[in-house]
């Protein structure tokens, strides 16, 4: 009887989102046992669910429940995690003993039930959002990358909509190449191809800039290949983004900032709230604006070499014209994009069945509105006959084009979890992800029009999104826990094209327009399943492992495995790890069908037309009548990680882990192919050229294998008295050192027509050193009374850039130490003052020295490196904000 009222019920659940119900409320307080202080930020969870909430700021926490006794775990970064049955409605308290986050629970990389950090057979890195703010950094992938070292994000400049996404990727593996889950369901990838040449150059990742901070409870980072369990992408490792679920307080944050050079101005402020309902039900809900003003860098080189030498000037190139001594900056602005953006999340659950059964609906939307800019059209380079851009009888000075983007990026996921059959737990669900970005190009003109020409122009945009279902089951039979599941996923990628008169007759200058023969409308279906087996042989012993199929229908099908162990050390105080798997990257939808033309510096060092076709094109893959590039396959990896992780005291660390990952056949946007210089022939790139109107032709194609190796670093001290207050130390370190292993792949049309090299020295720099190869934090904590102040330096190794002919004109960049400061003082229970620096010390990367190439930086524009972006160029910046907590 009671199982046929649990169907009915949660068939009732999916339909309708019940408003009332009955239940128990546990109300309590969590403290430092140590002096009494409250713990913001701790996690309470029922044992065995997801279902939890986190302390306010006074420590004290609210959870509804279906029922009593439940036992309830606490856990907070820095100390020991503890369970307490619960058995009446009466307050309870909890003194957390000083440990280490290696006792907090976490999801990511267990399916069938919660492991701590320690018991992982792979390194979890488990971040509050507290640990995340530490940098005041404004945005997740920031927050990340100043608290993962194997992390890197880095904001693009004149890389038209790449300047608006930042290429983000886990172990220098590229974007592509790293999972990210919301409540451990798969988000959708941008729409946005990185084609520019910025760090992921040809690859797509997800936009991280679409999930607002302050709905995060925390980040799970699983630093290992996790394809058997997850799918696709997961070759470097997964991110796990957990939303919060906290009913019991309303938190606003208003925050602003501004550079040191006076630019780059920000303005923001978010509200997290939530409404719990008397079954142990939550809705918690998150809405944010943030604005950001653009910053310029640009540099001043009072000449043009670039167009001087192009044209022949000699004015231009020993800087007597006229227009170049009025504006030795050469009009340029080069720096981060101004936008806007709004976003609205929520994540909400109600259960039902006394606590076996929970229907979830979680989802965000965001909308962002930037503008970045292109290079300025000097009067010399673009005329203006019709004055469109300039008043009749005034001066012409030339144009700086702008790049705008329209970015929308929303998703919905619904589920239902419940128990049948005794034990066994099942989980449905149902997610859609969709991004959009539409582009205008404003402040230009199509020459070819005349005075017919607009000067704003639309040149049409990107659409991606994912319908996926998942159904995950799993049961503990003692010792062996048991995982199996299927997803079935259909992916669509959609190119919009432009307005008419933004690409003909040479198209809109920066960025001609997306054309008809550049329009699809292109899908797939996946499916996939798995298998996993958790035995814990004894109380030290876990060995893990995991397969999984998954067939595509537009290129085949892939099997994966992993196996990992773990052994715990006495005492349970560390423990020694160890993985080896499998993985595959299916190619993205993008990477298939993408085809445009854009206007960049071609690979003669001039400025001209660059045309990208996609892999279903005739010209692309024909052997005949094109250039024979085989259909693009899967990418396949390997990786190998061992490590251990041992706690000398209760409150101090260290975890050491080595992972070495082979990936072939990897997918990669090829180098310009241009015209050979050899007038009497004419070849099959050159043919292509030739019919399409363009100087450049590139392409996707599986061509490289690589080999990554690394070792990352992490000690925690938490708890060390320093005078009247406590102090916690955390220290990360990353090595990492990608090589191309073997030869590179030439289809042999290509080949034979003399192009030997498609993927030169620049590119392969762009996969191989355009990271830091080193990267290391050191992050001090302290506390004291109301007040606490936050110290984080972050080292950022060097990068080098290569010459794509000439290693003479090769650059490496110093590592450089960036240094970030937080204060917060606590005036009263419901609000704090929040000061903070960011790079305070106002470090900059090296400037770019040309070795005598004038492309290497555009005849002077760019005066910082941004193929090889470290950690950007902005300087330091200096922020304000107030919080309130209710």
């Amino acid at each position: 009887m009671k199982s046929t009222l649990c169907i009915r019920s949660m068939l009732f659940c999916i339909a309708l989102f019940p408003l009332f119900a009955f239940g128990q409320t546990i109300n309590g307080t969590v403290t430092d046992a140590s002096n009494g202080d409250p713990l913001p930020g701790a996690n309470v969870v029922v044992k065995g669910t997801s279902q939890g909430t986190t302390t306010d700021f006074d420590g004290n926490f609210q959870l509804e429940v279906e029922s009593l006794p439940v036992t309830i775990v606490v856990s907070s970064v820095g100390f020991k995690a503890t369970e307490l049955q619960v058995s009446s409605s009466q307050p309870v308290s909890i003194a957390l003993q000083e440990g280490l986050a290696l006792d907090e629970i976490v999801i990511v990389g267990n399916r069938a039930k919660p492991r701590t950090v320690l018991e992982s057979p792979v390194p979890i890195d488990n971040i509050g959002l507290q640990e995340l703010r530490i940098s005041a950094q404004p945005e997740v992938d920031k927050m990340i990358a100043y608290r993962v070292p194997s992390y890197n994000s880095t904001q693009q400049t004149i890389s038209d909509a790449t300047a608006h996404f930042d290429p983000s990727e886990l172990r220098n593996l590229g974007p592509s190449r790293t999972l990210v889950l919301v409540n451990g369901k798969r988000k959708n990838q941008s729409a946005l191809v990185y084609v520019n040449e910025t760090p992921g150059r040809g690859e797509v990742g997800v936009d991280m800039k679409s999930i607002p901070a302050s709905a995060i409870e925390r980040v799970e980072v699983l630093r290992d290949g996790a394809a058997a369990q997850y799918g696709s992408d997961a070759i470097a490792g997964v991110i796990n983004i957990i939303l919060k679920k906290n009913t019991d307080q309303t938190q606003i944050n208003l925050n602003t900032g501004v550079t040191t050079e006076g630019d780059g101005f920000t303005y923001s402020g978010d509200i997290n709230t939530g409404i719990g309902f008397d079954n142990g039900g939550y809705f918690n809900v998150t809405a944010e604006y943030y604005h950001q003003d653009y910053t310029d860098r640009a540099g001043e080189p009072g000449n043009d070499l670039l167009f001087g030498n192009i044209f022949g000037d000699q004015s231009l190139i020993d800087g007597t014209n006229p227009w170049i001594q009025d504006n030795p900056d050469l009009g340029m602005i080069v720096g981060q994009p101004e936008y806007d953006k709004f976003g609205l999340s929520f994540n909400s659950g109600i259960p039902y069945c006394d606590n076996d059964a929970e229907f979830y609906v979680f989802g965000s939307l965001q909308q962002r509105d930037g503008k970045s800019f292109a290079l300025y059209r000097a009067p010399y380079w673009v005329q203006d006959p019709f004055n469109l851009l300039h008043a009749p009888g005034t001066e012409y000075q030339g144009f700086q084009p702008t790049f705008e983007t329209a970015i929308i990026d929303n998703t919905i996921s619904v589920g239902n979890r419940w128990k049948m059959f005794g034990d066994w737990n099942f989980d449905i669900s149902y997610t859609f992800g969709r991004n959009a970005v539409d582009y205008t190009i404003g402040n230009t003109i199509n020459v070819g029009l005349g005075a017919n020409s607009p000067t704003s122009f639309d040149p049409g945009g990107y659409r991606f999104s994912n319908d996926i279902g998942n159904i995950d089951i799993s049961k503990v039979f003692g010792d062996v826990s048991l995982t199996l599941g299927s997803e079935i996923r259909r992916e669509r990628f959609v190119t919009r094209e432009g307005e008419a008169a933004s690409y003909i007759t040479g198209g809109a200058q920066s960025f001609p327009g997306l054309r008809p023969e550049n329009a699809v409308n292109e899908d797939r279906n996946n499916l996939g399943a798995y298998l996993g087996l958790d035995w814990d042989a004894s109380e030290e012993i876990l060995i893990n492992g995991a397969i999984r199929y998954e067939d595509y229908s537009d290129f085949g099908s892939n099997v994966s495995w992993k196996v990992s162990g773990r052994y715990l050390l006495a005492d349970e105080k560390g423990a020694i790890r160890a993985s080896v798997n499998t993985g595959f990257r299916a190619p993205s939808l993008h990477q298939i069908y993408l085809s445009n033309i854009q206007t960049l510096q071609l690979a003669d060092g001039s400025i001209g037309q660059q045309g990208t076709f996609n892999n279903a094109d005739p010209v692309i893959i024909d052997p005949v009548n094109g250039l024979g590039v085989p259909r693009l396959d899967a990418e396949e990896s390997f990786n190998i990680a061992g490590g251990f992780t041992y706690r000398f005291q209760p409150n101090f660390s260290v975890a050491i882990d080595y992972y070495n990952i082979k990936v072939d056949d990897r997918v990669l946007l090829t180098n310009p192919l241009g015209f050979d210089g050899d007038d009497t022939t004419t070849n099959a790139v050159e043919q292509v050229l030739l019919d399409n109107g363009i100087g450049n032709v590139t392409f996707f194609v599986n061509a490289v294998d690589t080999k990554t190796q690394g070792v990352d670093v992490v000690a925690n001290y938490s708890g060390l008295e320093v005078g009247e207050g406590k102090l916690n130390v955390n220290v990360a370190f990353n090595w990492n050192k990608t090589d191309i292993d073997g030869t590179i792949n030439v289809p042999q049309k290509i080949f034979d027509a003399g192009y030997t090299d498609i993927f030169n020295r620049e590119e392969q720099s762009r996969i191989t050193t355009a990271r830091p190869n080193i990267k290391g934090l050191i992050g001090l904590e302290y506390y004291i009374g109301k007040f606490s102040a936050f110290l984080n330096n972050t080292y950022f190794g060097e990068v080098t850039w290569r010459h794509p002919t000439t290693p003479a004109n090769d650059q490496t960049f110093a590592g450089k130490v960036l240094t970030d400061l937080t204060l917060t003082y606590d005036f009263a229970d419901w609000i704090t003052l929040r000061v903070s620096g960011n790079n305070i010390l106002n470090v900059y990367p090296d400037e770019i020295n040309t070795f005598g190439d004038f492309g290497t930086d555009l005849g002077g524009r760019f005066r910082y490196p941004w193929e090889v972006n470290q950690f950007g160029f902005n300087g330091a910046m200096i922020n304000g904000g107030l919080t309130f907590t209710f």
